[in-house]
């Protein structure tokens, strides 16, 4: 095929190869029909290609990579990931609500067929379609679904667009469209007309919520409730204070005092109750999370020790019901603290509202968007009254044109006119006795309305019948006029139908709170791990072994590790690690814990009493002098201390005993009071099997 044949069928257009022959031009179609449409046999060079030079084009590379970056930044925050302020939707949301516009006639369509329509508008796929119209319907507020549309729950997905029927909501029907004041754009092809954004007089940015992310910002709107929402408008209009909250499909207990009208966030949790001592029920859940994620989560707590679980049974449908059953020994109040501590059962959410308002995003907060919601209102409300005093005028005007046209009879002066102007003119006469009847002057298109009056009409005109209906028109016509008087007034009147009729049948979901009670992570820890010490091997935790020191702790211990040298240290709770043989003591360490020492420095022997205090993670501390040695260690004071020396010639004692609480309680780093110079045996806190009860015994005096 020729370049010239390629060119028309294709919807590219092609590139200049540089080097190549220009094709030459068409003949036109002599009088057989040859020439155009027939390929003409040409003899074709062979096509030199040259290296890519940037500076032939005619705009630098970088700039157009610049553009566009720019231009596609531009389309994804506009026209895909941020919703509009004017009606609250992201365009594939306004493009299935305009074709289920079109197509609506009360009943239900197949989802396949309103995915279809939509494609007409929308550039992408018909899965992302699809997609958006499930989560549409599950918010209940402008879809109608019927069918399998998933469990917002559970996290199951919906069935096969093919399989699933929608409609929409009265609500959506009545409040959402208006094609006369509907301004409209080509679509992507150049094939239909789509609205540019759909004149709605609810306010949708906060009802639906939105999340979006676009290139250099998000956005996170979180739902409203509706009733709500239009009492705040309500009392916007009458300059009276209000507050919004958010409102979750799912539920919950939500604690908003950061909310921080929009900027903020809140924190949301699930709805547990206690059923026994030994069970609790999950009755709802926080938003972000399934019943699946959720009991992920408790699973992956349990497995690393941070509460203890019997067993989980799943029994949602409709609604929400996870059972928990609590082990021996745990109590149920503690295991719901422990679920809120360590679990998705308590999400923080963060709000960030940011929308496109004349064409560009903006940061806004949930007062300013209902302002400027309530402002687009009070527009459209005039406007639809302004264009209903229009169509009133014009009904009278044309009622008024019809009455004299069979009254007086001037459709008989038409009856004898050979050419449409002759007829025009007729009718023009017959009407100018009748000119101040007129409520505006008669035009070309009034009469061209009037000769289409089908005999029929003219001959079963009844005069009492058009009078009523005049009446009726001239009173909408006031009532009209007075609501633009007193458009405020009609405005809140019109909120509070909608209240009214819509009100009770979107209650509130989750359940406000003033605050939540902060949980204490290490108060309602479960003790899961053991600790313990073999010596034979040194190592130490809680995948040891071991027979000393055993410790019962939790996640979120730290272990003090006391050495024979005297060092200490405070390290995190340890899986298995190696201290060597030397490990004098380990436990938990406590800030304000008395402990009683006896050391040697090979000189003299001391006692002393001392708390640590606080201490750096794994930095090696002294609690003796260097190079001395720990004969006595204890986590307590005890009531007596048994001191045996070593026997030495001319030595008359060789066992004393001493009162610790005598001593004053100080830092690691004090010396202590001595005990002797001679060589101990042994300091033990009860008489060990060398201890002489008939030898002689005095209890040490500390200078």
């Amino acid at each position: 095929m020729c370049a010239a044949k390629r060119k028309k069928e294709s919807d590219q257009p092609e590139l200049p190869i540089e080097g190549a022959k220009p094709a030459p031009a068409k003949k036109p179609a002599d009088a057989n029909g040859n020439g155009a449409d027939h390929v003409v046999a040409e003899v074709v060079e062979a096509v030199v290609h040259k290296p890519f030079d940037p500076k032939q084009l005619g705009i630098g590379l970088h700039t157009r990579v610049d553009r566009g970056f720019l231009d596609y930044a531009s389309y994804v925050i506009r026209d895909r990931a941020i919703p509009n302020l004017a009606d609250g939707l992201k365009p594939v949301q306004r493009r299935i609500l305009w074709a289920l516009h079109e197509k609506d006639d009360g009943r239900f369509i197949k989802v396949a067929n309103v995915v279809g329509h939509t494609m007409q508008y929308h550039p992408h796929g018909d899965a992302s379609i699809g997609d958006a119209l499930v989560v549409l319907a599950n918010k209940r507020y402008l879809i109608e679904g019927q069918g399998n549309f998933g469990n917002i729950f559970t996290g199951d997905p919906a069935a096969a667009s093919r399989y699933i029927e929608c409609r929409l909501t009265e609500l959506a029907r009545t409040e959402v469209f208006n094609d006369s004041i509907t301004e409209f754009i080509p679509s992507y092809d150049g094939r239909n007309k789509e609205p540019v954004t759909l004149p709605c007089k609810l306010p949708l940015t906060l009802m639906l919520g939105a999340e979006g992310i676009a290139v250099g910002l998000a956005a996170r709107i979180l739902p409203h409730n509706f009733p709500e929402l239009l009492e705040a408008q309500i009392a916007i209009l009458k300059k009276q204070p209000f507050k919004c909250l958010p409102d979750f499909t799912t539920g919950g207990l939500m604690d908003a005092r950061d909310y921080q009208d929009g900027k903020g966030t809140v924190k949301v949790r699930a709805k547990i109750k206690t059923k026994d001592e030994s069970t609790v029920v999950i009755k709802e859940i926080p938003p972000t999370t399934t019943t699946e994620s959720l009991i992920a989560s408790i699973e992956d707590a349990v497995q690393k020790g941070k509460l203890k679980v019997k067993s989980i049974n799943d029994f949602t449908s409709e609604n929400v019901e996870i059972e928990i059953k609590c082990p021996a020994g745990v109590d149920a109040e503690k295991l719901v603290d422990a679920l809120y501590a360590f679990t998705a059962c308590e999400v923080s959410i963060s709000s960030r509202i940011i929308v496109i308002k004349d064409n560009r995003p903006v940061e806004l907060t949930v007062s300013e968007v209902l302002r400027e919601n309530t402002d687009q209102l009070v527009r459209i409300l005039k406007r639809e009254l302004d264009l209903r005093e229009k169509n009133l005028l014009d009904e009278l005007h044309y009622r008024t044109l019809e009455r004299i046209f069979i009254e007086e009879r001037i459709y008989k002066a038409i009856e004898k006119c050979k050419t449409n102007e002759a007829v025009m003119a007729a009718v023009y006469d017959g009407f100018k006795p009748f000119k101040k009847e007129l409520i505006r002057e008669i035009v070309d298109a009034d009469v061209e309305r009037l000769l289409q009056v089908r005999i029929r009409r003219i001959s079963l005109f009844d005069i009492n019948k058009h009078r009523e209906e005049m009446e009726k028109t001239k009173a909408d016509l006031e009532t009209t006029r007075k609501n633009l008087k007193n458009l405020t007034k009609y405005v809140i009147g019109h909120l509070e139908a909608l209240l009214e009729k819509y009100g009770p049948l979107y209650p509130r979901l989750t359940t406000k709170s003033a605050r939540h009670e902060e949980v204490d992570v290490k108060a309602v820890a479960f003790k899961s791990f053991k600790v313990a010490y073999d010596r034979e091997s040194g190592y130490v935790g809680y995948k040891v072994s071991g027979e000393e020191f055993k410790l019962e702790c939790t996640k979120f211990d730290k272990i003090l590790l006391v050495f024979k040298d005297g060092t200490y240290k405070v390290t995190e709770l340890p899986e298995k690690l190696f201290v060597g043989p030397e490990l004098f003591y380990c436990g938990l360490p406590e800030r304000e814990k008395v402990f009683t020492c006896a050391y040697t420095d090979r000189k003299a022997s001391y006692l002393k009493r001392f708390t640590f205090g606080g201490t750096i993670m794994n930095k090696a501390y002294l609690c003796i002098p260097d190079k001395s040695r720990i004969l006595f260690f204890a986590p307590e004071t005890p009531k007596v201390l048994y001191v045996r020396y070593k026997p030495a010639p001319h030595q008359k004692i060789n066992q004393q005993t001493c009162d610790p609480a005598k001593i004053e309680i100080k830092s690691p780093k004090t010396r202590g009071r001595q005990i002797s110079i001679k060589d101990i045996s042994s300091v033990t806190a009860d008489p060990t099997r060398g201890w002489d009860e008939k030898a002689a015994t005095t209890e040490i005096v500390f200078v």
